[in-house]
């Protein structure tokens, strides 16, 4: 990658997007029918240059916006399948944007390959993109492990971003965690050995689900398994040099040091994926303003309607504390 980061530029238009994508729209049967996401309602799309490759962007443009929301995905989901999110009543009123990182949805992974860290750079680029448009607050909404990145953007933004809503924010340094995170428990030991892999083999790619427990996605069982087939989603490929650095980068900061914008972290309270604990584990030793959430009966990718209730309303509460929906 480049050493100085380039902000995207230009939207651009080079190709047909997800009008010929299927599975975004199977998962919206999974929704309750106001957040789910049509041909006639989707978001607009966008096409932003950034280090040798080209970002897909979802956005739903609300010029009169009083704030933008940025949403993040994690490893094995994309931009596109956090659409019905921006439905909620709380960010209906809210500009929409949600770019599919280098790797997943419809954005390439460039030929010299990517890290976490890459990831990182390009959500502060694109953040910086948008603080350059117009001073309006940004806050990111971090799905899954999205979360985490969301947490590492916002430590440092320099004060570019106003708050922070998370799903997770699970330390993927620690034992327990990884263990929750790989496709099986005894896989976790295998963190150490991705550092020993030499240079050259970090391009070798494999399928997200062979490390990944994508399997616990979802406490709907034919939801899980969409995602687990998405060939752009959990279906799709990742680099082992990727993989090494998501499960090896420390947080941005050190929760205790974190001098960012106020957190919400939003937990579903059955995640079978990285259970509640994982996070507050994480989560109570931030040293910034923080709001908790439980969300009742969901899942990791919550889309159980007791759980989106509680979600709407944790973000509606923490919009209103913090003055960001004025």
């Amino acid at each position: 990658m480049p050493s100085a980061p380039s902000t995207p530029g230009s939207a651009t238009v080079v190709g047909p997007g997800y009008r010929d994508q299927q599975y975004w729209r199977r998962y919206q049967d999974f929704f309750p029918g106001a957040l789910r996401i049509t041909e006639e309602n989707a978001p607009a799309e966008q096409w932003l240059p950034w280090r040798g490759t080209v970002v897909h962007l979802d956005r739903v443009a609300r010029p009169h916006a009083p704030a933008k929301l940025i949403a993040l995905h994690g490893v094995g989901t994309y931009g596109r399948m956090l659409a019905p999110y921006g439905r909620l009543p709380s960010l209906v009123d809210l500009e929409f944007i949600a770019p599919d990182l280098p790797g997943f949805g419809l954005t390439a992974t460039p030929r010299r390959g990517i890290t976490y860290q890459d990831w990182v750079s390009c959500v502060l680029d694109l953040v910086e993109h948008e603080r350059s448009r117009d001073e309006r607050p940004i806050v990111l909404l971090g799905i899954s492990t999205g979360g985490r990145l969301a947490y590492d953007v916002a430590a440092k933004a320099s004060g570019a971003v106003a708050g922070v809503i998370a799903t997770c924010l699970a330390d993927p340094q620690r034992d327990d965690v990884r263990r929750r995170l790989a496709a099986r428990p005894e896989m976790a030991q295998w963190a150490g050995l991705l550092a020993l892999i030499p240079k050259p083999f970090s391009m070798a790619r494999v399928p997200v689900h062979w490390l990944s427990n994508i399997a616990a996605a979802s406490n709907h069982g034919q939801y899980a398994n969409l995602v687990w087939a998405d060939t752009i989603g959990g279906g799709s490929w990742l680099t082992l040099g990727f993989a090494r650095s998501c499960l090896a980068a420390p947080p941005a900061v050190a929760p205790e040091d974190y001098a960012g914008p106020p957190l919400l972290l939003a937990h579903p309270d059955e995640d079978r994926w990285t259970p509640p604990l994982l996070s507050r584990q994480f989560f109570d030793r931030i040293a910034a303003p923080t709001r908790f959430a439980s969300l009742k009966g969901a899942g990791h990718l919550p889309v159980e309607e007791s759980g989106l209730a509680d979600l709407d309303r944790a973000i509606r509460d923490f919009l209103d504390e913090f003055g960001l929906q004025q």
